[in-house]
């Protein structure tokens, strides 16, 4: 029987992002994705986007599907997301292996993060990122995923979801990965967060920045390969 492997998303993202890594991992695992609230056309929610509710987005959808613990790649905020679940729902998650995954969130750093999401400036400077954000999302507005998005990270920068004691406090295998030209993330919180860890693995993947179309499909694959199969 293969292991079963959940991929999620990074904030503003979805699922369709993720397409050319189905075909070199479905060999090897029972592969499974998923859109969080308001993402790739799901329902837009009352409430304002946090990690619990898209925490509690991945409980239903492992629910829905009737799989009791599975395996999480999470990319970017969904890495976020995965090691929230390990820590607060621990009977569902076997492995997480993060990428792109920020760790540090206050509001210096918010502040540097909400100037990449002003719809205006997306519109006039990145005219073919906003027409993605549009297919990615649509029939929702994707001016309302980004406002959400924005309104997500200020709340994170006032107060962090995910805590240093919650790290120290997991039990299972962790992968902390992340390229070393990421402009996003800092490599020292990544090597701080993966030294809290009590079965931590550290990967810093070579001339990679952090958007995921820009991350080598064969190398991440390989490297998801090792990490729920080969290791431990």
């Amino acid at each position: 029987m293969k292991p079963k492997l959940l991929i999620l998303h990074g904030a503003a993202g979805s699922k369709k992002r993720f397409e050319r890594l189905r075909e070199p991992l479905e060999t090897y695992f029972d592969l499974y994705s998923m859109n969080f609230s308001g993402h790739g056309g799901e329902t837009m929610p009352d409430l304002p986007f946090s990690v619990e509710l898209f925490a509690k987005d991945v409980i239903h959808f492992l629910n829905s599907n009737e799989i009791r613990t599975i395996n999480i790649f999470g990319y970017s905020m969904g890495g976020f997301v995965a090691l929230y679940l390990a820590s607060n729902y621990p009977e569902r998650v076997q492995k997480v292996f993060t990428l792109g995954t920020k760790f540090n969130w206050n509001k210096e750093t918010v502040k540097q993060q909400i100037r990449l999401l002003d719809p205006d400036v997306i519109k006039e400077k990145l005219p073919e990122y906003a027409t993605e954000l549009e297919e990615l999302h649509k029939p929702n507005d994707w001016i309302e995923v980004i406002r959400k998005t924005a309104e997500m990270l200020t709340e994170l920068g006032k107060k962090n979801a995910l805590k240093e004691k919650d790290l120290s406090e997991l039990e299972i295998p962790v992968l902390i990965g992340m390229g070393d030209r990421d402009n996003m993330v800092i490599i020292e919180e990544s090597v701080f967060s993966y030294r809290l860890l009590k079965k931590g693995q550290l990967l810093i993947i070579p001339d990679t920045p952090h958007p995921i179309h820009n991350v080598s499909t064969d190398a991440l694959s390989k490297e998801i390969i090792r990490f729920f199969i080969e290791s431990y």
